[in-house]
């Protein structure tokens, strides 16, 4: 989200914090994406715990002088997501750091309020802490908006579905992203993954490329998989058009043989899948760094898409780089991450409600993304 602020030239990012935390197992620091925005914003994030510091504590610790004109916010999605069945039953602990954005409001006093989340903040079964943080800001005089949004409808080259709060003072106009593209329609191109990686050249897996040091994936380090990825078609592959393959009984693991036993794929059909060419991306999650975790397969490379791959299907702009201890935690930043395509655009709509001048498409596309100001078409 941050990075969207940055390159917006109505936005200066003065203070970051974060826990650094790649797994509750890990612990502080594991993720080391603090590294990742240091060198791309030039600012070093403080790590910190933000469901134990006190808000007072924090802006002492970031030693902002004035009130900041946006808060961002955006707790970790992992307690909200659908995709994880015990999170229809157990409320996360996680998910009381939506709640305490609140009490970070009330201490540093923004214009503005920017939270993302998975849709399942607003919708899902522990909605209630959006609900609490919502009449929290209604209190402290803020008008609240809240939306649920399929990112491809803004450009992004991935079917990806989250939930967007803006609040801002009431002296304000509230705007949204519909606000933004209304009276606009998209060139459905611009979504495609073709247009995001198809021009980039051709690299082995666990080589990387001379060019760019993030055009790099894992080694296929696995016989069977290697057999496997080759054993795809190619352009939207999945494992279960194996089940017929002669070589089937090695190629299929005990899961697969399982749900083919039934002819019950469900989201099944996405773990060892290739990519579509012509259209959106699957949904890029942090653990994208393995191709038995969803559809992140090279569309036609026999290997994992690369960091650089991966990350202009997520909305980064091509000169972002990235830094981090492993290749596994550079995939991690870019699965974690709020699309930077998107940010800018949010971005752009809070600069038009700050300023009252609403921006063009010239104004609000990110440049270095897949997304051209003449994919944005009026109508």
């Amino acid at each position: 989200m941050s990075s969207g602020f940055a390159r917006h030239p109505a936005f200066e990012l003065v203070g970051a914090a974060d826990a650094e935390i790649g797994k509750p197992s890990n612990g502080p620091g594991s993720l080391g994406c603090n590294s990742s925005y240091s060198r791309n914003i030039g600012i070093d994030p403080i790590q910190v715990d933000l469901g134990k510091i006190s808000p007072e504590d924090l802006r002492d610790r970031l030693e902002l002088t004035t009130r900041p004109t946006v808060l961002i916010a955006c707790p970790p999605c992992t307690g909200f997501s659908r995709t994880l069945a015990r999170n229809h039953l157990v409320d996360d602990v996680r998910n009381s750091l939506v709640g305490r954005v609140g009490a970070f409001v009330r201490v540093m006093q923004p214009e503005i309020v920017v939270v993302e989340n998975a849709r399942e903040l607003i919708t899902g079964r522990f909605s209630n802490h959006f609900a609490s943080l919502k009449a929290d800001l209604e209190a402290q005089k803020y008008s609240v908006s809240e939306q649920i949004h399929f990112l491809s409808d803004f450009g992004l080259p991935q079917r990806r579905e989250r939930a967007l709060v803006i609040a801002v003072k009431k002296k304000y106009r509230l705007h949204n992203l519909l606000d933004l593209w209304d009276g606009f329609t998209l060139n459905q191109e611009a979504t495609h993954v073709r247009r995001a990686i198809g021009s980039l050249p051709p690299v082995p897996a666990g080589e990387t490329h001379p060019d760019d040091p993030f055009h790099v994936s894992p080694r296929v380090l696995s016989e069977v998989n290697r057999r496997r990825l080759a054993a795809l078609p190619s352009d939207g592959g999945s494992w279960f058009q194996l089940v017929d393959h002669p070589e089937a009984d090695d190629l299929l693991t005990p899961s697969m043989k399982q749900r083919a036993a039934i002819r019950d794929f469900g989201s099944h059909p996405d773990v060892y899948g290739r990519l579509w060419w012509d259209r959106p991306a699957a949904t890029i999650k942090r653990e994208c760094g393995h191709i038995g975790n969803g559809r992140y397969a090279h569309p036609e490379q026999n290997r994992l898409c690369t960091v650089r791959e991966l990350a202009l299907l997520q909305g980064f702009p091509n000169d972002y780089e990235f830094d981090a201890s492993s290749l596994t935690n550079m995939y991690r930043h870019v699965g974690d991450a709020v699309p930077p395509m998107i940010a800018f655009q949010i971005a752009s709509t809070i600069a038009w409600s700050l300023g009252g001048r609403r921006p063009g498409p010239e104004r609000f596309v990110l440049p270095g993304t897949s997304l051209n100001s003449q994919d944005v078409i009026e109508v």
